[in-house]
């Protein structure tokens, strides 16, 4: 099999090397138009090359991964599918030719994967356990937060994608945790907003959200979302009689109260945890790792990703409403 990475940024250079980890036998291929970019890259033994078609010429490619900045994703992926290629695409944060692209992978039956890292966390699989175990209505207050000049530190947040208007911080966030949140809680029937701006960060956008959420299934929470907050933060209290837990977005931070002791007891689900040190104590690479696991058994077994386009457009018409 080999596989392009369009896009040779931060988390183009992360899937290369976790492709490399799940099998070295894959041939992988860098795309970029940065020079500088794929210098870094052929500094590692691969190839590289300004755009697909160009790689096409060499090689036959049957997967990209699409890792630029979202707006681009819509156009990249058609140029992609009408080539014969699989798609991994990260976040694409907005809507923009979903149902062109979902006709068009049908038609070429090919396969479309739409990352969603938080869903192949350890400790969200064990929530969503504890959470369909529980047998009363939960709540839950979530709060997640970092500021925006420090989440591409080597670069001005004015010319990283976020501090774009459609495609900003806090809708990142929101596109980032609104997926595991549905899939634990359940579906969404009522949202009440407040939001402002609240810093002195030259974004046109809100920097700040509270948002009141109810799910169908009575469970129900409050979702503060940021970009101001100087301490990267994400807490996450969930309670209800029968279930109370706390998170703090680390591997190691997952503790769920123990009522015949009545102490909180440290939930361990890792056997070994890998962590890049450029990144957040929140950020873990194993996830990142089972998305292209899950990527290379859709492809080769059909077997269902754990999250589609389809959802994808459902949760990124809530962040809509949202912003609104």
């Amino acid at each position: 099999m080999n596989i392009a990475v369009i896009g040779l940024g931060s988390m183009g250079r992360r899937r290369i090397h976790l492709i490399k980890k799940f099998d070295d036998q894959i041939g992988i291929f860098g795309i970029d138009i940065n020079d500088e970019r794929r210098k870094t890259i052929e500094m590692l033994g691969i190839s590289t090359f300004k755009e697909l078609d160009e790689a096409l010429l060499k090689v036959k490619i049957d997967g990209v991964f699409v890792c630029t900045s979202p707006l681009s994703h819509h156009k990249i992926i058609k140029e992609c599918l009408e080539r014969g290629c699989h798609i991994f695409t990260e976040l694409n944060l907005v809507t923009d030719g979903y149902e062109e692209n979902i006709l068009l992978a049908d038609k070429n039956q090919l396969k479309l994967f739409m990352s969603s890292t938080f869903l192949y966390r350890e400790e969200i699989k064990y929530i969503k356990k504890c959470i369909i175990e529980s047998k009363c209505p939960l709540n839950y207050t979530y709060h997640v937060g970092q500021y925006l000049p420090d989440w591409h530190p080597w670069e001005s947040y004015k010319d990283f994608f976020v501090g774009q208007v459609r495609t900003n911080g806090c809708r990142e966030i929101f596109a980032i945790e609104l997926p595991w949140l549905v899939d634990a809680f359940g579906e969404v029937t009522l949202i009440q907003v407040m939001k402002s701006k609240m810093s002195s960060l030259e974004v046109d956008y809100k920097d700040n959200y509270q948002v009141l959420i109810q799910h169908k299934n009575g469970h129900k929470g409050m979702l503060a979302v940021d970009i101001v907050t100087r301490k990267p933060v994400r807490n996450l209290e969930i309670f209800g009689e029968d279930l109370y837990m706390s998170w703090d977005g680390s591997p190691i931070g997952l503790n769920k109260y123990n009522f015949s002791t009545k102490s909180m007891d440290n939930i361990a689900l890792y056997d070994h945890i890998e962590q890049l040190e450029s990144y957040s104590r929140t950020v873990v690479e194993n996830a990142y790792f089972h998305e292209i696991e899950a990527f290379m058994n859709y492809v080769n077994n059909n077997t269902p990703p754990l999250y589609s386009f389809e959802q994808d457009k459902l949760i990124l018409e809530l962040i809509d409403r949202i912003e609104s």
